[in-house]
């Protein structure tokens, strides 16, 4: 009798598990994403949610990014949404 693994540590999924190896659509992709901000910018993007109780920093992060690519002409139909969605809240 042989063991079956659904995933190595490497990460690499067992090929004896196919459906491992999909992402069903109802998941959005995240990434992950460290940085360092310059510590006038965190205290006024810490001012701003404190103001905005509805936002976090990961929404304002996003609505940053979606609008810096918006404004350089990127028209991606999800860029486009965020940098809306962002613009009416």
């Amino acid at each position: 009798m042989t063991a079956r693994h659904s995933a190595w540590p490497d990460g690499e999924v067992d090929s004896e598990r196919p459906e491992l190896r999909e992402t069903p659509d109802a998941m959005p992709s995240l990434i992950s994403v460290e940085n360092q901000l310059p510590e006038d910018l965190h205290r006024a993007m810490r001012h701003f949610i404190e103001e905005h109780p509805h936002w976090d920093q990961y929404r304002l992060v996003q609505a940053a990014i979606a609008g810096f690519l918006f404004q350089q002409g990127c028209k991606d139909p999800s860029v486009v949404r965020y940098y809306l969605s962002a613009s009416v809240a």
